[in-house]
């Protein structure tokens, strides 16, 4: 179980009513709190708490409508995205309820504990498995925020980019996109998946530059499909969204992948996501089709797209980032 579900256990009486818990993780945590709803933005930890806790799970942007006695957010790591999602729960929890706050130390839980202290007197309850436990009770009424309050707008080739709270590379390109945007011309052109599509910058650019293809942008992270599709409605752009878990919820069929694909979730490293991607991204192109990813220098992809697709070359280097293609033979 996740140590900071832990900690939670540690509490239990305190999440026996009517208990909302934000960005909780895949474990079994609902099993010991019956009362309890989950809310979650990333589409994989949703596909794995519905299987066993169908109806009990909520997948969007925004906090469930009704009204719980108790809140919980499992602290995430981007800071704009705690101050959110802390506006959002504290209106949604009832007054003289209580809002919690639970996190790993190394991931700033005493930081956001000031964000916290926004609502009102902030106790610490618990310090434990590295993690700590804050409470706070909301004595007055608030309105839930408007996630449009959370983006922010950058240009790319003439395209404007938006981006909400807590979507990867937030308000600005990133060094890796930078590069492959450089590289997006020779592309097989029907079919194209910008997998991993945070903001849709690839994405968007793709259809800009292609306008006869059929674009997918896919992400498992709602506020990243919410950032894209803004993007896409900003610049009169159509193309498919997807919130899906890795190239299993991909197309089928496709002429193109293009991707920045991710190696981070919170902050935990995680390269399973991507090496899937990479041995199994052969399945969803047609013949001649075309995979293609830049990714940091120091991450050793080229020989697992070797061994996937018989073939790899890399078409640029710059600022340790490198650009990889493969072709399905």
């Amino acid at each position: 179980m996740d140590p900071r579900s832990e900690v939670l256990l540690r509490q239990a009486e305190l999440f026996n009513g009517k208990t909302l818990l934000a960005g909780l993780p895949a474990d079994e945590l609902l099993t010991k709190l019956p009362q309890a709803t989950g809310w979650t933005w990333l589409a994989n930890d949703w596909q794995m708490l519905n299987h066993h806790y169908n109806q009990r799970i909520h997948l969007a942007t925004t906090a469930p409508t009704t009204k719980f006695q108790t809140t919980v957010l499992f602290l995430p790591k981007s800071k704009e995205l705690t101050e959110y999602l802390l506006q959002a729960l504290a209106a949604c929890t009832e007054l003289q309820g209580s809002l919690y706050l639970v996190g790993e130390k190394k991931a700033g839980i005493e930081r956001a504990a000031k964000q916290l202290a926004t609502y009102g007197k902030t106790r610490k309850l618990d310090s434990a498995r590295h993690c700590q436990l804050w409470q706070v009770q909301i004595n007055e009424s608030t309105t839930a925020p408007k996630l449009q309050d959370f983006a922010q707008s950058y240009t790319v080739n003439d395209l404007t980019i938006t981006s909400f709270a807590g979507v990867f590379s937030h308000g600005h390109l990133d060094v890796g996109s930078q590069l492959l945007i450089q590289h997006l011309d020779k592309i097989p052109t029907d079919k194209i998946l910008d997998f991993g599509c945070g903001a849709g910058v690839i994405g968007a650019l793709l259809k800009q530059r292609y306008p006869q293809a059929t674009v997918y942008l896919q992400d498992v992270d709602v506020f990243a499909i919410a950032s894209t599709e803004q993007t896409l409605k900003n610049n009169n752009l159509e193309a498919i969204t997807i919130t899906g878990d890795g190239i299993d919820a991909s197309p089928k069929g496709l002429t193109a992948i293009i991707t920045n694909p991710p190696f981070h979730q919170g902050i935990q490293t995680n390269y399973q996501t991507t090496e899937q991607l990479l041995h199994y991204a052969i399945d969803h192109l047609v013949k001649g089709g075309e995979l293609r990813l830049v990714a940091n220098s120091f991450l050793k992809y080229q020989p697992l797209i070797q061994q996937a697709f018989g073939n790899c070359q890399v078409l640029a280097e710059s600022n340790g980032f490198k650009i990889y293609s493969a072709y399905k033979v």
